[in-house]
């Protein structure tokens, strides 16, 4: 679910949405940071005070701006991992409500819940939203989602939560309400989802099945089950465990 195989062209063309947020992502940073162009980041950025003054779209552009390369590396890299599936689920529609949704509401209730001074940009309100919905359903929609990835999201969560109160310059409040929001959007989008498909391991074995001569293996479904046992998972698990913590580390310290 998790675990991404698919290659630049197949990405994109399977998850257009996440392929399209991440290059805004990208985009923007190299614009404001290359490029000099301060003024988009200066028009977009979360600032209470001059959302006070009646600058409401301040509530929506600070999900595609990011203060340094740590951050906008972070934040792409999660939604690059845990945006397909839903995208996939949900569809470009549902998920884009989901999203933006969960980042306007964290974003909102910055606003009000903190002082005027207070300014802040990045997509963790909304990529907490999605975290929210996994969450949801793990608990709620356990069809959707095997054990292995309940057990990887939970982590990760805790992983965020963690993070969100030990980093410094970190929107509490925009990851806890983004998280809440996700959550308690979760059963309206979740109506008529289907369980993930890989397309892009569907794709890998469609390629094997028809790369060699001999077309029946009788041994072949007990070694799919040995290796898509809980040892693999346990493996795919720590490995995204660790590169999550590294980026973590990177954002709290550079």
């Amino acid at each position: 679910m998790f675990l991404r195989n698919e290659d630049f062209r197949s990405f994109i063309r399977y998850y257009p949405i996440i392929s399209i947020l991440i290059g805004i992502h990208i985009l923007l940073f190299i614009m404001v940071n290359l490029f000099g162009t301060y003024s988009i980041f200066n028009l977009g950025v979360g600032s209470n005070r001059a959302i006070e003054a009646g600058q409401y779209w301040r509530l929506i552009t600070p999900i595609f701006l990011h203060a340094g390369f740590a951050h906008v590396l972070f934040n792409s890299f999660s939604l690059y991992l845990f945006g397909p599936a839903l995208e996939q689920m949900l569809g470009k529609v549902k998920f884009l409500i989901g999203y933006f949704g969960a980042g306007i509401i964290a974003n909102i209730a910055t606003f009000y819940l903190q002082d005027s001074t207070f300014s802040h940009v990045g997509a963790s309100g909304a990529i907490f939203g999605l975290f929210g919905i996994y969450f949801y359903m793990a608990f709620y929609r356990k069809e959707l989602i095997d054990q292995a990835n309940s057990q990887l999201i939970l982590m990760i969560l805790g992983i965020g939560l963690v993070m969100t109160f030990i980093s410094p310059n970190i929107n509490v409040l925009g990851h806890l309400f983004g998280f809440l929001a996700g959550a308690a959007l979760a059963p309206i989008l979740l109506i008529g989802a289907k369980p993930y498909i890989n397309r892009g391991m569907i794709r890998v074995r469609r390629a094997a099945d028809t790369s060699g001569d001999i077309r029946f293996k009788p041994n072949r479904w007990q070694k799919r089950r040995i290796r898509s046992g809980s040892g693999a998972g346990s493996k795919i698990i720590w490995g995204i465990f660790i590169v999550l913590v590294a980026l973590g580390f990177i954002v709290r310290y550079f």
